[in-house]
C-alpha cells in the first residue's frame, strides 16, 4: 500500500461546507452563498475521487492515517460512484431546490438546512468506503442514517416525517448487527493476529481469514448481512426503503438509491471476501442466492402495482439490488464481477430516473401516475430522458442495464443455477411490464387540459443529459480503466483470477475469433 493524504481530502471538501453553511444565518439574500459552498462540495469530492481513481487504476492501494483508511480497485469503484452521482445530484439540486422555494414547499431555513446536510451527507458516504478500520465503516454507514434521515423528513409534512421516523428505527437496528459482527470479527482476529491495532483493518482480516473460527466467522458474516443488508435494502429488512426513497426530495432519492445502497453492499461484499477464505464459498452464497431471489420476487410484485412514481422506482431499487446480490451469490469472478458492474449502471439508471420524478414534480406538482399524462407533449426533453432512463432500467438495449443483467444470468447459467435465473428472468418482466405502463400512460399519454407547456428548464435538464450519456456510454462500451477496476475488485473479492467483461454484442464475435485459432492451432503445429 501506499501512504497519501488523498483520502482525507476527500473529506475535507464536504465537511467544511457543511460547516460553513451551518455556521451561516439564515436569509434570503444568503442563499447565493449556501448554493457557492455546495458546488464547491460536490466539485472538490468529485475531483479527488476523479484523482484517487487515476492512482488505483495505475495498479496502487492507497492508505492514509496508520491504514485507517483504504482505498483499493475494490473501493474505488464505490468512491467513483459517490464522486460521479453526488456531483450530478448535487447540481441538479439548485434548481429542484429552487423550485421549491418559490413554490412554498420549503423556506430560506430548511433550503440552508438541506444544503448543508447533503453535503455532511456525502462525506459519510465517502468516509464509509475508505473506512479499512472495520469500526470506524459501522460508525460511517450509521451516520448515513442520521444525516439523510432529516433530509428525508425535510419538507415536515406528516408523511415525510413518519417516514424518517421509520427510516431512523428500522436501520438503526438493523445497522446494530452489523457491529456485534464487527465486534465477533474483531474479536476472532485479536486471538489470530495478537496485535490489537492491526486486528481491526480489514486487509488484516483477510490476511488472516483462512485461520480464523470458521463457526464465528459464519456468524459475524449473518449479522453482517442482516445489519449492513437493512441498509442495502434486501427483502425483508427492504421496509424503510419505499417510504424513505419516495418523501424524499428527489435528488437525495437519487443518492439514497444511487449510492447509499451501494455504500451498504461494499460492507457486505468486504464480510463476503472474508467468509469466502475463512469456510469457503458455499455457505455465503446460499445466504445471498436465497435473499437475492426472493428480494427480486417480492418487489416485482409490489412494483407493479404502485401508483405512485417514487415509490415504483424505490421497489426497483429492492428488486435491482436483489440481483446484485444474486451475481454475488452466484460467485465467481464472472458473477462478481457482474455484479458490480450492475451497482454502476443501476446508479446511473435510477439516478437519471429518480431525477426525471422531480422534472414531474415540479411540472405538474405530483407524483401519482395516474395523473401525469403526455410528458412528452408538455416537457419533450424531461419525457425523452424519462422514456430512456425506464427503457434502461427495463434491461432494453444498447442501454448499461443490458449488458450487467446479460452477464449476471450469463454467469448464473454457466454456474449451474439455470432454473433460479429463469424464475428470476420472468419475475423481471414483469418489471418491464410496469416500466412500459410508465411510457405509455405517463411519457406518451393525452396531455391534461390547461397544462402550460415548456419544460423545466436548463439547471435541472443538464445533470440528466449527462446521466443519459452515462447510461448510453456503458451500454455501448464499459470503458476500459472501468473494465479494470472491476477486473482487479473481483479478484480481490473471490482471490481468483480476474475474468474479462465482454458486452454481450461482443462475446460471439471473441466465440468465433477463439475457434478461429483453436481451428488453425493444429495446421500450424503440423508444419512444424
Amino acid at each position: 500500500m501506499v501512504s497519501s493524504s488523498l483520502p482525507l481530502y476527500a473529506l475535507c471538501g464536504p465537511l467544511a461546507a457543511s460547516a460553513l453553511i451551518f455556521a451561516t444565518p439564515a436569509r434570503r439574500a444568503l442563499l447565493p452563498l449556501y448554493e457557492t459552498l455546495h458546488v464547491a462540495s460536490i466539485a472538490s469530492a468529485l475531483a479527488v475521487a476523479f484523482k484517487i481513481a487515476a492512482d488505483v487504476v495505475g495498479g496502487e492501494t492507497l492508505s492514509a492515517y496508520h491504514d485507517w483508511f483504504m482505498v483499493d480497485a475494490l473501493g474505488v469503484i464505490f468512491l467513483g460512484l459517490i464522486g460521479i452521482v453526488g456531483f450530478l445530484t448535487g447540481a441538479y439540486s439548485l434548481s429542484y431546490i429552487r423550485h421549491d422555494l418559490h413554490a412554498g414547499a420549503l423556506d430560506v431555513k430548511r433550503a440552508k438546512l438541506y444544503y448543508a446536510l447533503f453535503s455532511l451527507f456525502l462525506a459519510m458516504m465517502l468516509l464509509s468506503v475508505m473506512a479499512n478500520n472495520i469500526i470506524m465503516m459501522w460508525v460511517a454507514i450509521e451516520a448515513t442514517t442520521l444525516g439523510s434521515a432529516f433530509l428525508v423528513g425535510i419538507y415536515g409534512k406528516k408523511s415525510s416525517l413518519e417516514a424518517a421516523w421509520k427510516y431512523v428505527i428500522i436501520c438503526t437496528v438493523g445497522v446494530a448487527f452489523g457491529l456485534y459482527g464487527a465486534v465477533l470479527a474483531y474479536a476472532n482476529s485479536v486471538a489470530v493476529a495478537g496485535d490489537h491495532h492491526a486486528a481491526i483493518l480489514w486487509t488484516t482480516l483477510i490476511e488472516q481469514a483462512p485461520h480464523l473460527d470458521p463457526t464465528i466467522v459464519k456468524l459475524v458474516f449473518v449479522f453482517a448481512l442482516i445489519g449492513f443488508g437493512t441498509k442495502v435494502g434486501l427483502f425483508p429488512m427492504h421496509a424503510w426503503l419505499p417510504d424513505a426513497h419516495s418523501e424524499a426530495p428527489s435528488p437525495v432519492s437519487a443518492l439514497l438509491s444511487g449510492v447509499l445502497l451501494k455504500c451498504a453492499l461494499l460492507a457486505v461484499i468486504r464480510y463476503y471476501a472474508v467468509t469466502v477464505r475463512a469456510v469457503g464459498p458455499d455457505f455465503p452464497q446460499m445466504l445471498l442466492l436465497l435473499l437475492g431471489g426472493l428480494s427480486i420476487a417480492v418487489a416485482a410484485m409490489l412494483f407493479y402495482v404502485q401508483q405512485d412514481l417514487k415509490r415504483k422506482l424505490a421497489y426497483s431499487s429492492v428488486e435491482h439490488v436483489g440481483l446484485m446480490a444474486l451475481g454475488l451469490g452466484i460467485g465467481g469472478p464472472l458473477g462478481v464481477g457482474a455484479a458490480l458492474l450492475h451497482a454502476i449502471n443501476h446508479s446511473f439508471a435510477k439516478a437519471l430516473l429518480f431525477c426525471g420524478s422531480g422534472n414531474v414534480l415540479m411540472k405538474y406538482g405530483v407524483r401519482d401516475l395516474g395523473s401525469v399524462k403526455g410528458m412528452l407533449r408538455s416537457a419533450p426533453i424531461s419525457g425523452l430522458l424519462i422514456m430512456a432512463g425506464a427503457l434502461a432500467l427495463a434491461g432494453f438495449p444498447p442501454f448499461n442495464v443490458f449488458v450487467s443483467e446479460f452477464l449476471v444470468f450469463a454467469a448464473g447459467v454457466k454456474g449451474g443455477h439455470i432454473w433460479l435465473m429463469v424464475i428470476c428472468a420472468l419475475f423481471f418482466t414483469v418489471t418491464v411490464g410496469g416500466l412500459i405502463q410508465i411510457i405509455s400512460g405517463s411519457v406518451l399519454g393525452k396531455c391534461p387540459e390547461g397544462l402550460a407547456k415548456g419544460d423545466v428548464g436548463f439547471a435541472a435538464l443538464a445533470p440528466m443529459v449527462v446521466l443519459f450519456g452515462l447510461v448510453l456510454a456503458m451500454g455501448v462500451a464499459v470503458p476500459k480503466p472501468v473494465a479494470q477496476l472491476i477486473q482487479n475488485a473481483s479478484a480481490i473479492v473471490t482471490g481468483a483470477p480476474s475474468v474479462a467483461l465482454t458486452a454481450p454484442w461482443q462475446i460471439e464475435a471473441k466465440a468465433e475469433r477463439s475457434s478461429a485459432v483453436a481451428a488453425a492451432a493444429p495446421s500450424q503445429e503440423s508444419q512444424q
